[in-house]
């Protein structure tokens, strides 16, 4: 019998302290999304190939006001819950568990944290200030690697 040494991850002495950090520290930049008509199969496939616990459900419903931006978030645990008993007729539409809740890079990271706390998600979506363009997504686990790993 061999015995197995793990080394520890001891983070980057980059990171900052939570409450020095701001959004843009902690969260991944990029986002990876789907359609609302994307099949319960195409999400799974979207979290399993880029290694994410989460998709964002983007496109356009079109009402008497105009154009409207339709967005939610499917999580891991909402494709557990809610996909299991659907069976593969489910769409991306009917899997979102949150609505998506937005914040700006700027955003003090442990105001962020806080505000996941209050409105029990486990992701907020970065969006661009003038723009409201999505540019990343900040999770649970991004905190707890700063909270781990950050510097005072």
């Amino acid at each position: 019998m061999s015995a197995t040494t793990v080394q520890l991850y001891r983070g980057s002495y980059l990171m900052p302290s939570l409450e020095r950090a701001t959004v843009s520290d902690a969260a991944h930049p990029g986002i990876i999304s789907c359609d609302p008509e994307a099949s319960l199969t195409e999400v799974a496939r979207l979290m399993a190939t880029h290694h994410v616990h989460c998709v964002a459900v983007m496109g356009t419903v079109h009402d008497e006001a105009g154009e409207l931006p339709l967005w939610g978030i499917v999580s891991d645990l909402d494709l557990l819950k809610k996909g299991l008993g659907a069976g593969a007729e489910a769409t991306a539409r009917s899997l979102v568990g949150q609505t998506i809740v937005s914040v700006e890079p700027s955003m003090p990271l442990a105001d962020a944290a806080e505000l996941m706390r209050k409105r029990r998600v486990s992701h907020l979506v970065v969006t661009e200030p003038q723009s409201q363009r999505p540019v990343g997504i900040l999770s649970t686990l991004d905190i707890a690697g700063l909270l781990a790993w950050g510097q005072g």
